[in-house]
């Protein structure tokens, strides 16, 4: 086992059902967590909720329900969505925890007594759905920079944590560790425009609504989103608890994903707070892009939301899974079609991996019983081996891909040898080796073909689990050392073993026209 590598998601606002931006996020940082898993790594995934504040109040009085009545419920459908998407998380952690509102305290008390927090009155622009004030430079045609919506003028008492304290620090760390956050763009973002204008004091108090967690020395004022939300990655590793085992092996976190919308939250105030805690600073931030539709964001008033449900009930959690990763570049946006995700199913999964598969699978039962043949090493020709010398040189690509979190371009390199073994058997042409009866040739190219599956399925792990499953088992393939990462370039699958009789497809072919039409017919 090598060292411990600790991903987390952003703890998600509990205002309704999730959409596909949501779920992507949960499934590349569950993505990320099988990938280091199978390269070894102790690894360990957190996710949750965001359960306090104004929108959730508001929200939950809307339903007529208490807030905890409408938190909870919004929690029992997160955990099911996760269930139902096959995302292996190790803890889902919820600010309303016992454990997360005792910590929060007592990291507050520290920050009193450290001389971070003062008391004074706060006048500013406040946007409720981002829960974040704003000063006048800040906003965007007099609205909110990061949701666009209308801000409010308000002035109330609050307390403050005082950022200009460890600006120096900051600046600092971020010319030491250029890396910190993920693209480049978004950390030149935070420098250029909240930076280098010089930090703001940041309110951490509001008395103008209850739900939260209140002021350990002014119970009158509610703890104020960021230091709630933010600190739940080390309250759920067990921090300023009776027992912090998991916070000492873990932390600091190795990756925090999230949006792009809130990266200035995660790449100042976090960091900042951490200081003040006498703590290590996460060793990456990875701000990832907005799915988006054609008329723009996502949005339940202009009926264009699409639910993981729908897509994960219809056509499988790893086809749904492959398509987020696959079309979400990093750093970047994509825009959403029902086109798009039927003509990139089709494309990739049913013609180019699941055809690759039943052809070989067909082939070696018509040609040799089912039985995958000896290894002939010694009687490969230039064909042979450039295949696997292809396979072996996009295996570096994909393993720097893949640990700098690029996913897309990673599976883009991985369908590249997909397409590569595909062309393979166009160049051997199998049916014409066996009207030749040249078994001795047949037998090679039929070993070959079963190895580089092999291999796919091993690289295609991470990201499509039930996949590469089914694929291990129209293989034959039963022993976990020929499933191993580190096998794709050490081992050779067994020879002798039998295939399956007739594999069910891998996806089926969708019919275009039709799936287009249900997928608009069920956005909400």
């Amino acid at each position: 086992m090598r060292n411990s590598f600790y991903v987390t998601t952003p703890i998600y606002y509990p205002s309704g059902k999730f959409h596909i931006g949501t779920a992507y996020t949960e499934v590349l940082a569950d993505s990320i967590k099988r990938y280091k898993q199978l390269r070894g790594y102790d690894a360990y995934m957190l996710t949750g909720l965001d359960e306090h504040g104004q929108k959730v109040e508001t929200v939950a009085k809307s339903r007529g329900l208490t807030p905890k009545e409408h938190v909870d419920e919004i929690a029992d459908y997160a955990k099911k969505l996760w269930a139902l998407m096959d995302i292996d998380y190790d803890d889902f952690i919820r600010t309303t925890d016992e454990r997360h509102e005792k910590a929060v305290e007592k990291i507050v008390n520290k920050f009193i007594e450290n001389g971070d927090i003062y008391k004074g009155e706060y006048e500013g622009w406040y946007c409720m759905p981002c829960e974040t004030y704003f000063t006048e430079s800040q906003l965007v045609d007099g609205k909110c920079p990061d949701c666009g919506r209308e801000v409010k003028k308000m002035t109330e008492e609050s307390y403050f944590f005082n950022m200009k304290k460890y600006e120096d620090r900051l600046i600092k760390f971020y010319e030491e560790n250029p890396g910190f956050v993920q693209p480049e763009f978004r950390k030149n973002e935070i420098f250029s425009n909240f930076i280098k204008p010089g930090l703001e004091d940041l309110c951490i108090s509001r008395t103008t609504f209850d739900w939260g967690i209140k002021m350990p020395n002014d119970p009158k004022h509610v703890l104020y989103v960021w230091v709630d939300a933010l600190t739940n990655y080390i309250t759920a590793l067990g921090y300023m608890s009776d027992d912090d085992t998991l916070f000492k092996k873990y932390w600091p976190a190795d990756l925090h994903i999230v949006g792009k919308d809130i990266i200035r939250f995660h790449g100042i105030y976090w960091p900042i707070f951490l200081m003040a805690l006498g703590l290590e600073i996460p060793k990456e931030i990875y701000a990832h892009g907005y799915i988006v539709m054609k008329d723009g964001k996502m949005s339940k008033s202009k009926g264009n939301t699409v639910q993981p449900e729908m897509l994960v009930e219809r056509y499988g959690v790893d086809a749904t899974k492959y398509f987020l990763l696959r079309e979400l570049t990093f750093g970047q946006d994509m825009v959403f079609t029902p086109e798009g995700f039927v003509e990139r199913l089709n494309a990739d999964l049913s013609n180019d991996l699941g055809n690759l598969l039943n052809r070989t699978i067909g082939m070696i039962n018509k040609y040799f019983d089912g039985i995958i043949p000896e290894k002939q090493k010694d009687n490969e020709n230039e064909i042979d081996k450039n295949l696997e010398n292809y396979t072996n040189e996009q295996l570096i690509k994909i393993e720097e891909l893949l640990d700098t979190y690029h996913i897309s371009n990673g599976l883009m390199e991985i369908w590249a040898i997909i397409a590569r073994t595909n062309k393979y058997i166009d160049e051997t042409m199998p049916w014409s080796l066996a009207k030749e009866e040249n078994k001795e040739r047949l037998s090679i190219v039929m070993y070959n073909l079963a190895e580089n599956l092999r291999k796919i399925a091993i690289l295609i792990t991470p990201f499509l689990p039930k996949t590469a499953n089914k694929m291990f088992i129209q293989l034959g393939i039963t022993n976990s050392e020929q499933k191993t990462w580190d096998s794709i370039k050490n081992a050779t699958i067994e020879s002798g073993v039998k295939v399956i009789e007739k594999g069910e497809p891998l996806f089926v072919r969708l019919e275009k026209d039709v799936e287009i039409e249900y997928i608009r017919n069920n956005m909400k």
